[in-house]
């Protein structure tokens, strides 16, 4: 099958549907392709809220939204980036309130504001009410909003179907290829323009928040075409998941006042964080947490967890405010908030790092300004590098927001300019082979276990903390693990509905994204935000503030090399920050 749009927009999540939106808007045929149907992407699993300097609440400037967000990303954020974001989301949050997003709201009918990790007035004096939130399911009504307005737009939809390939020939993006789960064919979509927006690759850790379907499978097609990804190694953790799932458990849960308590019940987070306590960034909380665990303070069975406290807060707060991870935790533990302790644990979470992108989400060659013509990408797959060593809390949903709607203003842009581009002889080709080979293989070697140790591994040696030899290993667990993937085969030959063959590509993406994140982090020799090496304990500004960027070697067996980009600076050095630096 044939399809011919002007942009194609790959991913149907916040990102996706708000580029998808802005494309239409520049009176451009727009076609997105989703693995899902597009409201049960993963933005919908976003609990907390947007930043935007509203000032509802309390005064706020975005100037102080933007010191927050570099010194979040302890200062590897591109700082233009963090400006455009802190100015535009503002506008972006009053535009998703006209679309019709049932925001919660002040007496006064404002849109309703609450604390939340790292956000701070006055460059980080004190705590500051930024974060606007509809309830707990703040990325469930963005998800709703967006594709409302992408169906009254004329957007055409390809649900189900898995994108396996990038027509990229002569530095220009000319489409893509997808694989229909419900015929099991394979489909041809020429464009003038893409916008890659499938979201994050979570689920090579075994404890995660994000979906099944989030594999990297973009981020590792581009990667194989020797073109680089930026940022790698520094993966959030954030820290309250439900204990052994992984479940997010909202940042709201403490900006709404919850208390973070190991096993003497002890508010453990005064000793790491005195000023702002339970609200320190996400890096700060997980690690604390983390300690408490190693130290034998820890909670449950395995002592691998600690503990949440909402017991003190009103019953109206904790089943209005925070219905949702209220419902989970009755649910699956079996906790009620109202009047228990709610085990939690630190869980795989957020990718800062990703296919890197100028400011107008142009996906970038390499680390000198090269582009790829045509291709555009937004949200957690793409790498602005907004959040730098570690994301500011919200400034994801705001990130989706922004972002995406830069995309798809300049992919329309781009498209209006230029005819279709030839499509490469037999388009289909490296598809088919992939296909035609995992259905072909007759190997023993079974892609869950290959998943399996992979997940476990990746937890293990490139977590919270890390370390050279662990990360060493890692490597050669990844090598191990990929040379077993070519022996990996699938049962069931059938092409309909086949999720045994989806599993197992996507396996070979998420090997791919693993391999790409343990060399950035082996490489770097420093600890910075989310990236903690305990054999290098401090931050090296004289020789690592810098973007990583990893490529494969197409001409020496996939080996990894790793190259630079600089950061953009814009005022903003550790020198402005109040003195002592105390979270």
């Amino acid at each position: 099958m044939h399809h011919r749009y002007d942009v194609l927009v790959v991913g149907a999540g916040g990102a996706g549907l708000m580029a998808a939106l802005y494309a239409a808007k520049g009176n451009v045929s727009v076609a997105c392709i989703s693995k899902l149907y597009p409201t049960r992407s993963h933005t919908g699993a976003a609990q907390g809220g947007i930043g935007a300097a509203l000032g509802n609440v309390a005064e706020d400037h975005w100037e102080w939204h933007m010191f927050d967000t570099v010194k979040g990303g302890d200062y590897l954020t591109d700082q233009d980036a963090a400006e455009v974001f802190s100015k535009d989301i503002i506008d972006a949050v009053y535009e998703l309130e006209h679309m019709g997003l049932p925001f919660s709201r002040t007496p006064e009918g404002k849109i309703a504001q609450r604390k939340f990790g790292g956000h701070t007035r006055d460059f980080g004096k004190a705590a500051v009410e930024r974060s606007c939130y509809a309830k707990d399911r703040t990325g469930h009504m963005i998800l709703q909003t967006l594709y409302q307005q992408n169906v009254k737009s004329g957007t055409t939809f390809y649900n189900e179907y898995h994108v396996t390939d990038l027509l990229i020939e002569n530095g220009r993006c000319r489409g893509v290829v997808a694989y229909d789960l419900a015929t099991g064919e394979l489909h041809t979509f020429h464009a003038k323009a893409v916008i890659l927006a499938a979201g994050g690759y979570g689920r090579v850790f075994k404890i995660t928040s994000n979906a099944l379907t989030l594999t990297g499978d973009l981020m590792s097609i581009y990667y194989r075409k020797g073109l680089p990804l930026e940022d790698m190694e520094f993966y959030q953790f954030h820290p309250t998941g439900l204990a052994k799932l992984g479940i997010l458990v909202t940042e709201g849960i403490r900006g709404e006042g919850g208390i973070l308590r190991n096993a003497n019940g002890e508010r453990f987070m005064e000793r790491y964080a005195p000023t702002i306590k339970d609200l320190a960034p996400r890096d700060i909380v997980s690690r604390s947490i983390v300690t408490e665990i190693r130290e034998g303070r820890g909670v449950g069975l395995d002592k691998d967890a600690v503990h949440i406290d909402l017991t003190h807060l009103p019953r109206e707060v904790i089943e209005g405010k925070l219905a949702e991870i209220t419902d989970l935790a009755r649910t699956y533990l079996g906790q009620d908030p109202v009047k228990d302790l709610v085990a939690i644990q630190p869980t795989a979470h957020y990718a800062m790092g990703g296919i890197p992108t100028d400011l107008n989400g142009l996906c970038l060659s390499d680390g000198q300004g090269g582009s790829v013509e045509g291709l555009y990408a937004a949200g957690e797959q793409a790498c602005v590098s907004l959040h730098g060593a570690n994301r500011l809390g919200t400034n994801s949903l705001g990130d989706l927001i922004v972002f995406g709607r830069r995309a798809g203003t300049y992919a329309a842009q781009y498209a209006r300019q230029v005819e279709f581009a030839d499509l490469p002889e037999n388009p289909l080709r490296e598809s088919q082979e992939m296909f035609d080979a995992l259905r072909a293989s007759k190997g023993s070697d079974n892609a869950a276990t290959i998943r399996k140790e992979l997940q476990e591994s990746m937890m293990n040696n490139v977590g919270i903390f890390r370390n050279g030899p662990d990360m060493e290993r890692q490597v050669g667990i990844i090598q191990e693990l990929k040379a077993r993937y070519k022996n990996v085969g699938v049962s069931d030959p059938s092409r309909r509905y086949n999720s045994e063959l989806i599993e197992a590509m996507e396996l070979g993406f998420m090997l791919d994204c693993a391999e790409a994140m343990t060399s950035s982090a082996l490489n770097r020799k420093e600890s910075r935000g989310a990236h903690d090496r305990e054999d290098y304990r401090d931050r090296d500004d004289a020789n690592w503030l810098k973007h990583t960027m990893a490529y494969k070697d197409l001409n020496n067996d996939g080996q990894v090399i790793i190259g630079y980009k600089d950061v953009a600076l814009k005022g903003f050095t550790r020198a402005f920050e109040p003195k002592p630096r105390v979270y």
